[in-house]
């Protein structure tokens, strides 16, 4: 969908020079855009104009939508250069921008999204604004162009009410988000109000929560597979925890919204249902989604979630990666041009004939539910593959048709149909993939594919993410207190200017670095993640008022620009996990072994900010119960020490079961010296005597460790009575 960004033209804008794909794909348009900076506000001021900012990104529909009814057309666009300074924004490669004038426009309008559309006065305050606006009156929006000169207009003649509407604006951005509820209590009776409010809205029947349109939840998904895992089996709202977190995985696994063809999840379902997506998918939405179904295969040993692990894995290696240097690709686009809807992964029952067998195509029709009458809008024929029927089923009706037909069979056609159907598909034009490398998303992703290693046992796994990760050390961050939000654009060798890391890059790279010390052993990783952990502190932290703020403060008396001066300090999942949870949960990863009572403190203190008003934010809460559950309960540390394969066998039986407050570590007996462990592991590894065994293991809880074991019963035996 994304033109050829490597032509030029003598009409481009100003985005000519711009680092971000989704900038670049503008700028052949006749509007004469502005980055994101200080030279388009300082002209806005000089020129007493309003600014109209776009904020969208590459592999968004309706931001395409916009501009190729609005923004490329020459009438609209010279209303846009006459009355305003038009500034466009990649909400991927901003974040910062994004968030605040989300909340700028929900607001106005009562809801967000994209593409956003706000209309600011020259110092960036926004006045009014939208999401998708018609070219002209319909949908029962008023016209682009009639909102253009109305909103031009109030600057002009009604200044008064604009600035009025600017000043009430920026204190809602001030206040969303930036929450102050210290009246509430910090106790497991908050994470299971929280688990309920979103067990309340489970769909006990299609899966997921609510209605439609669905998403998925990952971290809400996390927080009840730890309550299914952590509380009484017999209590009602244990097995109801359960039993949503099983149900969604099975049902968006067979469902339309994962991609039954390659494997990958698009971003979200339209209908309640599952069946037809917007089919784009992200890279975060993949790796937290890899993650719930190993953490589901981990503890119920379910070969349906293996499967999808695996797929999730194979997407993302043959699509989504630089398999060279490292590194994971941030999106692909659903669509290939503006005039089709998903075409690139649907199918007409004539075009899966073309490239099946008729026994095949038999299959096919059944198990995908390949109808003549399909499920898109823009063209019936066109079917969004999902699982009709299991196997098991299709095999059950097969034989109760007299065919004989065994689930083996059923799997072999399966097999056959998707691989030829697969080709087929790979012979059309590819919907665009974004290369840039986020260096937040790239730390969840080497999160996700180091526990994928860890329980799938897949090496491979394990060395992409460790290669992905020193590429991000190399190119985003300076070893020390410095990490940038962009390890590497696509199509750019060297960017114009660096883009500062946010509290979500440094908290989920600080994630990824204890992960990589937990799968190597190498203290260098935990060094590392100490530093960050340190530089996060320092840069994000309210040490006034408690919590972490989204960005750092200004430096050097530099004014922030527009509404980059509204302090945020993130709580709610949207769409990736919440930066303070998320950093309170490595602070309290780092704590117990060898990191400052500071980072319990902080951490406590952080969670505290909310206790009082999280339990109202129910799905979007997920992240902030799992890191209360990791501050209440204690940690629980599992030393693997030796090789072969009864280490091995060790290492197995401890990683059974997820659990957030277990942490299994497994090494070579010569780590067991100064500084080849943590410091506060070492100091509880002191009073456990090695046995005369080529393999064992200590369970340490808290600040103290039971007595080694060599057996794998009794070490099954000490996890379940303490894990």
């Amino acid at each position: 969908m994304i033109e050829d960004v490597s032509s030029t033209s003598a009409n481009a804008n100003q985005l000519e020079q711009a680092s971000s794909s989704y900038l670049r794909s503008a700028r052949h348009q006749p509007v004469q855009w502005h980055a994101w900076g200080e030279g388009a506000f300082a002209k806005a001021q000089s020129q007493d104009k309003p600014i109209l900012l776009d904020i969208g990104a590459v592999w968004c529909h309706w931001c395409h939508v916009m501009d190729r009814e609005s923004y490329e057309n020459p009438e609209l666009a010279a209303l846009i250069n006459r009355l305003f300074i038009a500034v466009k924004v990649d909400r991927d490669e901003r974040p910062d921008v994004d968030a605040r004038y989300q909340a700028a426009v929900s607001a106005i309008s009562g809801q967000g999204g994209w593409p956003l559309t706000a209309f600011l006065t020259p110092d960036g305050r926004p006045y009014f604004g939208g999401t998708y606006f018609p070219p002209g009156d319909r949908y029962g929006r008023p016209g682009f162009g009639r909102v253009l000169e109305t909103m031009a207009q109030v600057w002009r003649d009604r200044r008064d009410e604009a600035l009025e509407s600017a000043a009430s604006v920026m204190a809602a951005i001030e206040h969303n988000e930036s929450f102050s509820g210290r009246d509430g209590d910090l106790s497991l009776s908050l994470v299971d109000k929280i688990a309920a409010s979103a067990v309340k809205l489970f769909d006990p029947r299609n899966g997921g929560f609510g209605g439609q349109p669905k998403f998925p939840h990952p971290s809400v998904l996390d927080l009840l597979l730890e309550v299914a895992m952590s509380r009484d089996p017999e209590v009602p709202e244990t097995v109801q925890a359960q039993e949503a977190f099983k149900t969604t995985l099975e049902k968006m696994a067979r469902g339309g919204v994962y991609d039954q063809l390659a494997g990958g999840f698009h971003r979200y379902s339209v209908d309640e249902h599952w069946i037809v997506p917007h089919f784009e998918k992200m890279l975060y939405d993949n790796t937290e989604l890899l993650r719930n179904y190993v953490h589901g295969f981990q503890s119920f040993v379910c070969e349906d979630f293996l499967q999808t692990a695996q797929e999730i894995v194979a997407w993302l290696d043959s699509t989504m990666t630089n398999r060279d240097r490292g590194g994971f690709y941030a999106s692909q686009d659903a669509d290939i041009n503006l005039d089709d809807d998903g075409d690139y992964f649907t199918w007409t029952q004539d075009e899966a004939r073309a490239v099946l067998t008729p026994e095949e195509l038999d299959f096919a029709v059944a198990y995908w539910d390949i109808g003549e009458l399909g499920d898109m809008h823009h063209n019936p024929a066109k079917n969004v593959l999902y699982v009709n029927w299991t196997l098991e089923e299709k095999a059950a009706n097969a034989g109760e048709a007299g065919k004989g037909t065994d689930w083996e069979a059923q799997r072999s056609l399966r097999d056959s149909a998707r691989g030829k159907l697969l080709a087929g598909r790979s012979a059309r034009p590819t919907p665009f993939i974004d290369r840039t490398l986020y260096t937040g998303w790239n730390a969840m992703a080497v999160t996700a594919y180091l526990e994928t290693a860890r329980v799938l046992r897949m090496d491979s796994a394990r060395e992409f993410a460790l290669l992905t990760l020193e590429r991000l050390s190399k190119e985003a961050w300076d070893g020390e207190g410095s990490l940038n939000h962009v390890i590497a654009y696509s199509g750019v060798e060297s960017p114009k200017e660096k883009v500062p890391g946010t509290l979500d890059d440094y908290a989920f790279t600080t994630h990824a670095f204890i992960d990589a010390w937990i799968a190597t052993g190498d203290m260098s990783h935990y060094h590392a993640a100490v530093k960050l952990a340190d530089a996060m502190i320092s840069r994000f932290y309210d040490q006034a008022a408690g919590a972490f703020y989204d960005t750092s403060a200004p430096q050097g008396g530099v004014v922030p620009l527009g509404a980059l001066g509204a302090r945020r300090k993130p709580l709610q999942d949207s769409p990736t996990p919440a930066g303070n949870p998320t950093a309170v949960s490595a602070l309290l990863r780092l704590e117990p072994l060898s990191g400052p009572q500071q980072y319990r403190e902080i951490a406590e203190d952080t969670l505290g900010s909310f206790a009082g008003i999280v339990e109202h934010f129910g799905l979007y809460a997920g992240s902030y119960g799992l890191a209360l559950e990791r501050l209440l309960l204690a940690p629980v540390q599992v030393v693997v020490v030796g090789s072969g394969p009864e280490a091995a066998r060790l290492e197995a039986l401890a990683i059974a079961r997820f659990r957030v407050n277990k942490t299994v570590l497994r090494i070579s007996p010569d780590h067991l010296v100064p500084g080849g462990i943590p410091q506060g592991l070492a100091e509880m590894l002191l009073n456990v005597p090695p046995p005369a065994a080529p393999a064992w293991a200590a369970v340490c809880m808290g600040r103290t460790c039971l007595p080694p074991m060599t057996e794998a019963e009794a070490l099954l035996e000490a996890l379940e009575r303490n894990a």
